[in-house]
Formats: C-alpha cells, structure tokens, sequence
C-alpha cells in the first residue's frame, strides 16, 4: 500500500521528524484558505499521486499570489499524471498539498527499505538528493552511502554518524540525522512498512536537516492490525482490477498479454505463467485466488479476469492440496455460466478428488478445455488464444 506526501508527512511529524509546515486542499477555495493559514509570501502547489517525477509532469509550482495558488490548484485537479513510476496508469488528482516555500541549502538522499538479500532494514543515502536520484544510483553508484540495520540490535547511532560523515555533513547536522534515521527506523518498525524515502531531505536557510517531501509503502499483509493506516488507502491512485480484487482477497498483478492466468498459490502462479511464455504465450495477469480457496472466490476471479480489454483465453491451473478439486469444478462451472465466458477455458486439475473434479467439468456441458497436466494447458491456451485472434 502506497500513501501519499501529506499522509506520509502526518506519520513523520507524529515520530518528531522535522517536516515543513503545509496544509492538504481537496478544491481552490481549500487551497487559498491553506495558503492564507500558512502565511509568507511565496507557496509550493504539489499534485498528490501515488508516484515520483510528478514535478517534471507539472505536478509542483511555486507560486507567490493566492490568484495563482487558486489557479494551479483548479489546474492540477482536472490533470492525470503518468510518470515513470505509474506502470503506464495516468493517476488523477484528487487532492494538492499547499506547502510554505522553503529556502534551500542543499539536498540530500534518504531512505529505508527492507533488503532482502541481507534479511535487514537497510538505510541508503547521498549527498546528490533531488528528482535524478536514480540517475546518480546508476552512473556514480560510489556517492551512495548504505547502512545495514542488524534485526536483534536494531538501529544504533553510530550507524547515523557512519551516514552522515559519508555524506560530507557537518557535525551539527550528523547530530540532526540521527534523530531523524532513529525515528524513521521506530516508524518502519512499528508500522509494517517496506519502503521510506525522503527525497529531498533539504538543509534549510537555518541550517537544519528537514523532510522536504515524503514517500512511504506499507506491506498490504501487516493492514489488518494497522487500521489507521489502512483506511488512509486511496484506490483511485490504483489499477481499478488491482483494487477490485483486493477487496475479494486476490492477488492479482495486471500485465500485458492476452492469456489470463487463474492459479492457487503464488509459486505455482509464477510457474504458470512462465511455461505459458515458454509455450510462445503472453500472460494477461498474475492472479493467485489463494491455498484454500472455493466457489465463490473463484467466480469472483473469473469476473476481474474478464473485465481485462484483451483477454483470448484463460488458464485455470488448481492444486488441490487444502482445497478439493470437486469444489474448484464447482466454482468454475458456476462462474463460466453465471458471467457469460465468451473466451476459450482450459483447466488443469490436480490433487484432492481430481477425478471427481474432472468428472463434473466433462458432464457440465459447457465448452470447458480439459488439460493433463501444466504444459498440455499451456499449450492449449496458447493454441486457444491464436485461433481467437485469427477469429476476430
């Protein structure tokens, strides 16, 4: 789950991170009022979406009248932003932060994320902050100090001075860091979350270190005993079918192909869908319907899978190890005739009562495509697939 900067902001200032003053609008009256409430003399508009580079797609101004806080405010409301970071989604703008300007100094690189190949939370920063970040990542990986956080110890200062003297900072702001590393570890910790980035973490006009922006990505799995931050989701900034399958307990990933892919459990889904390419197919989606799945989820899948625009064939893949592969059958069968499926299925069957599984789909009389095993589906939706394009 990702937040936006004004939701991630509330959760810095509330762990004592230093954040600039700035108010959330949700029309121009709101952000004029913001504007007036902050005061000074010059202000930041910033479109709220759920990705980076929203500045160079015209998701941030700096603007010095409350004419022009209202008139980028109404702008940015009626835009989508699609940036390098939106998997080709435009995101609408629903909402704008209106920030006090603030004098910079410098801009840093700061971040926490869990880092799989060493099983820690691991800091990353640079003293090259700013949008191309990624781009300084990529061609001077040297000015990227790392930080790993032993999981029994947990984080330590001299860890924060070990970041701030490889950044180049002075004493006093090695000093602020660590507060600032030490809170961001206890709010990573306490909350689930699997990414915090600040970028950038500015040095001020008063020379102090604070958060000048802020991303944060919770692990979805940890929502269910964190419901203050669960209902800070915003599906708008989400893959509509992404959403709608969440709310069913799916795992569903939307990709590029036109074989949709049914399968319990995430490994087997995965496989699936790599022996569908090496059969010269191309997945529609990832969707894992779950170990002990049954009927109604099922014909829930089905429904998402189909409102997919170039769908030509779907492929069930189901081991039935919790679950019975009678129930599958039943589900399916229920599914295709309940929701009109105009696409070929093909359904492999494996495991718990297989036989009767397999029994119910011949005698339903629907045209339900039996497999053997994983590669006879693959290849059959493939071959269903091309012969439905040919089709149309």
């Amino acid at each position: 789950m990702n937040f936006h900067e004004y939701q991630a902001k509330e959760l810095f200032a509330s762990y004592g991170i230093p954040v600039h003053a700035g108010k959330v609008a949700r029309t121009p009256d709101e952000a004029v009022v913001a504007a007036q409430s902050l005061g000074g003399k010059m202000w930041v508009v910033k479109a709220q979406v759920h990705a980076g580079g929203r500045g160079k797609a015209g998701g941030v101004k700096l603007v010095r009248t409350l004419d022009d806080v209202r008139a980028e405010t109404e702008r940015m409301l009626s835009m989508k932003i699609s940036t390098y970071q939106t998997g080709g989604l435009a995101l609408p703008v629903d909402s704008v932060l209106i920030a006090e300007a603030t004098d910079i100094e410098s801009e840093l690189y700061l971040s926490a994320l869990i880092d799989r190949v060493n099983r820690c939370v691991t800091f990353m920063g640079s003293a090259a902050g700013g949008v191309d970040i990624e781009q300084v990542a990529a061609t001077e990986p040297e000015k990227i100090v790392t930080v790993k956080v032993d999981n029994t110890a947990g984080f330590q200062a001299y860890q924060a001075r070990q970041m701030g003297f490889g950044m180049g900072l002075s004493a006093k702001h090695v000093r602020q860091l660590t507060g600032i590393m030490s809170a961001l570890y206890r709010l990573f910790t306490d909350k689930d979350l699997s990414l915090v980035e600040v970028n950038p973490l500015i040095i001020d006009g008063k020379d102090n270190l604070i958060a000048l922006d802020a991303k944060i990505n919770m692990d979805d799995n940890a929502l269910f005993r964190h419901h203050d931050m669960a209902a800070m989701r915003d599906e708008a900034q989400e893959d509509p079918t992404e959403a709608a399958a969440s709310r069913h307990g799916l795992n569903y990933i939307t990709l590029d192909g036109n074989i949709a892919c049914m399968v319990n459990g995430a490994g087997l889904a995965m496989a699936t869908m790599d022996v569908v390419k090496l059969n010269g197919g191309e997945p529609a989606n990832f969707l894992d319907v779950g170990g002990g799945t049954n009927a109604e989820r099922v014909k829930e899948a089905f429904k998402i899978i189909l409102s997919g625009e170039h769908v030509e064939a779907i492929l069930v893949n189901i081991f039935g190890g919790i679950v019975r592969c009678d129930l599958i059958a039943q589900g399916i069968i229920a599914a295709v005739e309940e929701v009109g499926v105009s696409v070929p299925v093909v359904v492999r069957l494996a495991g718990t009562l297989v036989d009767e599984g397999r029994k119910l789909l011949a005698e339903s009389g629907l045209a339900i495509i039996s497999a053997a095993d994983l590669n006879d589906a693959a290849q059959k939706a493939v071959a269903a697939a091309n012969n439905s394009e040919v089709a149309q």
